[in-house]
């Protein structure tokens, strides 16, 4: 049974045709700074641990405390894009980005590595939520489905190209992996010349003075159910991150070019699918990517809970990125359709806080079941949990269009000749 939208009172565009690549190539490539974070540091992490001097617990701190720092400032970066548009915020967050996370090049002590990590956080998170703002606000339909798709084939990409190249410098020194992250000062700066300028209208500001996303949250279950997705998503990708090398380890396989080749099945599995991704929206619709991801998933589960053979593992990995490939961007645009204009960079800001809290929540949740049992004790736990998700979204009214039209890069007033987009019929909800 569907049932009727109430109209947003914003006309859509008229369709374009045209694409201007530089806008595109940037946000893209300021997209894969996302998984930067800790993935050039893990390769040089022990030498780090040896040089400073201080215990694997605090050595480790060094990769996870700027997710804490993200999942904290997160809803005050979205507040910030929903008072001042995306393109300032996203453009001073890419300059401390490489500000912050280059300072470990300087950087002698173990306080003030950390300290930097902190502040890399906050700037982490305003490139987290301005990149995501930004290519929801400037596409939509079709065009935006291939564009999300092509972001998620971009960050994938990076999650395997920025490590091996951390790991071939890192022989240079420990330091060296750090320089990395300089690559966003420029970033930054190209942000204030390649994106336009825009600024909220003044309907949207006065409107972004009284609106506030915990009462909104309050009044959208699938809003909250977006979120919880997001946290049990981030809470399973990282029980494999943690636990599959140790799984390696005990069936014989402790090379770590190996064990990173298999941990890349993830990566290599999710770059193919955000290729596709655009046909599979459009053939699927969202109700039907979320089941198939949640079945992908306990399948993954499954093998990786019954099977003692490394390629069968690597088999499971890339399903799990099959799976996860079709859902990071599919909730990312709902997540950014679901909230009015005044409130979108706030909603997708908060994405962030659910996804390290997944992060951060994996290994107190699955440690334990492991330390007391074994890590496929473990996965068929994590299978379990698959399973009711699958049953969730068979439950659910999974909306495939949602109500509220995208909002351009700045908050501006949506004359940006760049802006490229499609007309759609008025939206409903189905039941699929």
């Amino acid at each position: 049974m569907s049932r009727p939208v109430p109209p947003s009172g914003v006309a859509d565009a008229p369709a374009t045709h045209r694409i201007e690549p530089a806008p595109l190539v940037l946000l893209l490539l300021a997209s894969t700074l996302t998984v930067m974070a800790g993935a050039v540091i893990s390769p040089v992490l022990e030498i780090i641990r040896g040089d400073l001097g201080v215990s694997g617990t605090r050595a480790g701190l060094i990769i996870t405390v700027h997710g804490l720092t993200i999942a904290l400032v997160s809803p005050v970066v979205g507040w910030v894009i929903d008072r001042r548009g995306v393109r300032g915020p996203l453009s001073g967050g890419l300059v401390l980005y490489g500000i912050a996370g280059g300072a470990g090049v300087f950087t002698d002590t173990y306080g003030a590595l950390i300290a930097s990590r902190v502040v890399f956080g906050v700037a982490a998170a305003a490139v987290f939520a301005g990149t995501t703002v930004a290519l929801l606000g400037q596409y939509r339909g079709a065009l935006r489905d291939k564009v999300m798709g092509w972001r998620s084939t971009a960050i994938s990409l990076g999650g395997v190209v920025w490590p091996l190249l951390a790991g071939a410098v890192g022989g240079i020194s420990w330091h060296a992996p750090f320089a990395i992250h300089l690559i966003g000062i420029p970033l930054g700066l190209a942000t204030l010349l390649v994106l336009p300028r825009g600024n909220p209208t003044p309907g949207e500001a006065d409107s972004g003075k009284k609106a506030r996303l915990l009462p909104f949250l309050r009044r959208s279950p699938a809003l909250r159910g977006l979120y919880l997705l997001m946290i049990v998503s981030s809470a399973l990708l990282y029980s494999l991150a943690v636990f599959v090398p140790i799984r390696l380890g005990e069936v014989g396989v402790t090379a770590p070019l190996l064990v990173a080749v298999i941990g890349m099945s993830i990566s290599i599995a999710m770059s193919i699918v955000g290729m596709f991704y655009a046909r599979a929206r459009a053939g699927l619709g969202y109700a039907g990517m979320l089941r198939l991801t949640a079945t992908l998933w306990v399948v993954a589960f499954m093998i990786l809970a019954t099977t003692g053979t490394a390629v069968l593992m690597a088999l499971a990995m890339a399903l799990f990125g099959l799976g996860t490939g079709l859902l990071i961007p599919a909730v990312t645009v709902l997540i950014g359709d679901s909230a009015p204009q005044e409130l979108r960079g706030s909603a997708v800001a908060l994405s962030g806080t659910a996804s390290f809290a997944g992060q951060f929540a994996s290994p107190l949740l699955l440690g334990p079941v492991v330390d007391n049992t074994s890590v496929t004790t473990g996965y068929a736990v994590a299978a379990g949990v698959s399973a009711l998700l699958l049953v969730a979204v068979f439950r659910w009214q999974v909306p495939d269009a949602m109500p509220y039209p995208p909002k351009r890069w700045g908050g501006g007033n949506g004359s940006s000749a760049e802006s490229v987009e499609e007309t759609r019929p008025p939206t409903t909800t189905t039941n699929h």
